[in-house]
């Protein structure tokens, strides 16, 4: 079920459930009691929120349907809001065992929903993430929450947690691919891929000193 659809200037839920947002970024943290989603979408030079909540399934159901129903939420969500990217975060090797398990289960819904919808997909490790919100990469929770309310213009850091997650993962990813296409623009204005040039010319460089080379070896003989 959607839990906390969309997330409002005071940094609790009130709104709608979530509507198309082409060109959006979608952060997933994912989780079986409790998936977190959040997106933002690049508006001129600032980063804005456009939907976020917590997708949840019930304990006392066994894990198939489980499973399937967070399957089911999740090809909703993307269907719902037509997002440009999926950023999940990468599971990690954590402590408890059955977290880890049930984690790592709703990270494989959320990667195949994504892949069947046609949907570009990364993963970012949490290290990544805190080092991209924050410019730590062992900053704790609450300096990555406030960094998230901070860099949304959010009056109060995102709850639950599983939200301010998933937005940290979907911000990481909008400045990474801000900052790709930022270094495409730069290559193309100069004529190309400047690091494939450099390469294709030190080769020509090192081919043509090894003919030198062959030459000199045939007239010595």
């Amino acid at each position: 079920m959607f839990d906390a659809p969309v997330l409002g200037a005071s940094g609790v839920a009130p709104g709608p459930a979530p509507g198309a947002a082409p060109g959006a970024v979608l952060g997933i943290d994912p989780g079986l009691s409790a998936c977190g989603y959040g997106a933002v979408r690049r508006d001129g030079g600032t980063l804005a929120v456009v939907a976020c909540g917590v997708l949840r399934t019930d304990r006392a159901l066994d894990l198939p349907e489980r499973l399937a129903r967070l399957e089911h939420e999740l090809a909703r969500l993307v269907a719902e809001l037509r997002p440009s990217a999926v950023a999940v975060e990468r599971v990690l090797f954590q402590s408890n065992v059955r977290t880890a398990i049930s984690v790592g289960q709703a990270s494989g819904l959320a990667l195949a929903v994504a892949a069947r919808a046609g949907v570009a997909v990364v993963q970012y490790s949490p290290n990544e993430v805190k080092l991209a919100v924050t410019g730590d990469g062992r900053a704790d929770k609450v300096q990555v929450q406030t960094m998230v309310a901070r860099l949304l213009h959010l009056d109060a850091p995102p709850r639950p947690p599983d939200v301010a997650d998933a937005l940290a993962l979907a911000v990481c990813h909008a400045w990474r691919r801000g900052l790709d296409r930022g270094l495409e623009r730069a290559t193309a204005g100069r004529g190309g891929n400047g690091l494939a040039r450099a390469v294709d010319a030190a080769l020509a460089r090192d081919g043509a000193r090894g003919t030198a080379r062959s030459a000199r070896g045939r007239g010595a003989r």
